[in-house]
């Protein structure tokens, strides 16, 4: 992918100066990275308040709450996650308040915990390929991060996206978790 975008960056330079236009290639490039960085500047206090919460709620025992309360889904969804279930707990929890990279460090702990379990380390489970398929329908209940950053970006309206993002998600994580389930079953009885 690197490749690719370095390929797409040599060539918008090179066509800016056959045009003649290097000069607002440069002021475009520092634009965009001026705005980056103020962007992430404004973001990484959402990030820090959801990570510092998800922390406390880690230590202060709500995750193994949350934890029996998912148990019937996470069973069904993860029948052999064993300790991995809190780590997927969390990293549910994370994704559903729309903290997507929040939920990073615990899905990568999962994946771990997972792993060490797995009878053929390296090769994905069924539990790892779940975990895998529901991060990526990601259901938001809150989209926090896009509220945040329609905020901050001056948006009349930032709380617009919510049920949008919360139908289209739902359905992506039903829609994810019911193929999940079927190709489980096609996995378990071909074995």
């Amino acid at each position: 992918m690197n490749i690719v975008i370095l390929f797409l960056l040599l060539a918008g330079i090179g066509v800016s100066l056959l045009s003649g236009t290097a000069d607002g290639v440069l002021a475009a490039l520092q634009s965009g990275a001026s705005d980056a960085i103020n962007t992430v500047l404004r973001l990484s206090g959402a990030y820090l308040i959801w990570m510092g919460l998800l922390n406390i709620a880690e230590k202060a025992g709500l995750i193994r709450t949350l934890s029996r309360l998912l148990s019937p889904a996470l069973s069904l969804l993860f029948p052999n996650a064993g300790k991995a279930k809190e780590a997927i707990s969390l990293n549910l929890a994370a994704n559903m308040l729309g903290m997507g990279n929040a939920a990073t460090p615990y899905g990568l702990r999962a994946m771990r915990l997972l792993n060490e379990s797995n009878p053929h380390p390296g090769v994905a489970t069924n539990e790892m390929c779940t975990l895998l398929v529901v991060n990526a329908s990601c259901l938001e209940l809150f989209p926090a991060t896009l509220v945040g950053l329609r905020a901050s970006c001056g948006s009349v309206r930032p709380l617009a996206v919510v049920v949008p993002t919360l139908l289209s998600s739902f359905a992506a994580t039903l829609v994810a978790v019911m193929l999940c389930l079927t190709f489980t079953r096609q996995c378990r009885s071909r074995s």
